[in-house]
């Protein structure tokens, strides 16, 4: 019995074993938002997941235009899992895109990148495994109100968890508040929100996340972060779309809205997504060695790969107009592209404490959670994986304070690109060590450009803003 074969057996195993209802069938668009839809069960059978389902893929974000839009999903029988929000017993199996056609493998779908990604390191001989590791940020809001039109716009949030709540009726008010950037690792009943992500950490380890830890984080309205255990590149992805899934489903449980948009106020830390990462061979782990910070020299040039293509890797990393708002001095935002043990102001950082040569890694401290995880976890290792492939010299390391450099210092010291804009040109003008091994093709790249510019790019630059009538209606 093929492998595919033994996971269609588990499939119909536990759908039998669970009573299963209805079978859900997701994907992933372009940007990194799952896609679904659901059948009862009597209509899935073996040929199902082997031959696959229909659908448009027109109405997907940068996908096929309308005239071309037949697509194929495929069933990934081994992703299968009992989905925890539906009433009904219900399984959700993860797909891949194909054409219906050609029976070949979407280039524009994010989850084939991972795979294509995955074997490219195999096919180099550098690595046959790469890890990642990463820690998703999240803020928990009482009430969120926004709209944008030619006439208006306006947002008003709120937490009763934070410091700056407006005044809304707690019924009554037992203070018990995070004070400004006082969240960090609070404890209830200042940390209203830990049951809550108790409950979250629960259902993610049925789901087969293996999350190694949870707290409240440093900005003071509900702020939060669940990391889960590290796995390869693919499946890390997979884990990752479940955790934001499980945190908005729980969250809206609880009355309350999830976001893991990277600045959602003005004046607190914003939420990033830290990426560790490391390389393996044969079982063995290449990151250890007797370099700066315990590192191989094979990891130290993984790291000038990274800091070399930092600028077009934000494109993926930090895919959004609000991931520059993040990405300013003064909030514990990496801006520099520097690396160094233990500096959490350094873009890059190694871990240190841990001195098993299983544990060395780097982390990459830019990115956030509004970023596709199987791109920006596939660009991340590619830019790495041509740094070890062309020896990238990182230069040396930046063990100062970053934030306490004066501007005659970091005059030298390369930034992350300052908008979304910027970081979209710098991947069309660097985009060669993304297309090798096919990974990245270069329709997709630009299709992920143009998609940028026309939606996000353009309507902000725009559409004036709240605070533009503060500052410019009576000039």
């Amino acid at each position: 019995m093929s492998a595919t074969k033994q996971d269609t057996s588990k499939l119909f195993g536990l759908i039998k074993h669970a009573e299963v209802e209805m079978v859900d069938f997701k994907f992933v668009d372009l940007l990194g938002t799952w896609q679904r839809f659901s059948a009862p069960v009597s209509q899935v059978t073996e040929s199902t997941i082997e031959e696959g389902l229909g659908f448009d893929g027109s109405s997907c974000r940068g996908w096929k235009s309308i005239h071309n839009s037949d697509m194929l999903l495929i069933p990934d029988a081994s992703s299968a899992k009992i989905d925890p929000f539906f009433h009904a017993p219900t399984v959700s199996i993860l797909c891949d895109v194909v054409d219906p056609i050609t029976r070949e493998r979407y280039e524009r779908d994010p989850r084939q990148v991972a795979k294509r990604a995955e074997a490219y390191l195999k096919s180099t001989g550098v690595a046959d495994t790469c890890y990642f590791g990463p820690e998703p940020e999240f803020f928990l809001l009482d009430d969120v109100r926004f709209h944008t039109a030619k006439n208006e716009s306006f947002y008003r949030i709120n937490s009763v968890s934070g410091a700056w709540n407006t005044g809304a009726d707690e019924g009554p008010n037992l203070a018990y508040k995070p004070r400004h950037k006082g969240g960090y690792f609070a404890v209830p009943p200042i940390d209203a929100t830990a049951n809550m992500r108790h409950e979250m950490v629960a259902i993610m380890n049925e789901l087969g996340l293996d999350v190694e830890r949870e707290h409240h984080e440093v900005a003071s309205a509900a702020q939060a972060e669940i990391d889960f255990r590290f796995d390869t590149l693919t499946s890390c992805a997979d884990k990752t779309l479940w955790l934001k899934y499980v945190v908005r489903n729980v969250a809206h449980v609880y009355g309350k809205a999830a976001t893991f948009m990277p600045k959602p106020m003005a004046g607190d830390n914003g939420s990033g997504m830290h990426c560790h990462q490391s390389l393996w061979k044969d079982g063995a782990p290449l990151f250890a060695g007797d370099g700066y910070g315990g590192l191989s020299q094979l990891a130290l040039h993984y790291i000038g790969g990274i800091l070399k293509h930092a600028p077009a890797l934000a494109a993926f990393t930090n895919p959004s107009v609000n991931s520059y708002r993040r990405l300013v001095p003064g909030f514990e935002a990496p801006t520099s592209l520097a690396y160094s043990a233990r500096n959490r102001s350094a873009s890059i950082r190694i871990p240190v404490g841990q001195e098993s040569p299983k544990a060395k890694r780097i982390e990459a401290r830019f990115p956030d959670a509004v970023a596709n995880p199987y791109l920006a976890f596939s660009a991340l290792m590619m830019a790495g994986l041509d740094g070890v492939i062309n020896e990238i010299d990182p230069g040396e390391p930046l063990d100062k304070d970053i934030y306490g450099m004066s501007p005659e210092e970091l005059k030298d010291v390369p930034q992350i690109p300052a908008s979304l804009d910027a970081a979209l040109e710098a991947l069309n003008q660097d985009r060669t060590f993304l297309t090798q091994g096919d990974v990245f093709s270069d329709d997709l790249i630009s299709a992920w450009i143009d998609y940028k510019r026309e939606n996000e790019v353009a309507p902000v630059q725009q559409q004036p803003t709240p605070l533009e009538y503060d500052l410019y209606f009576e000039a």
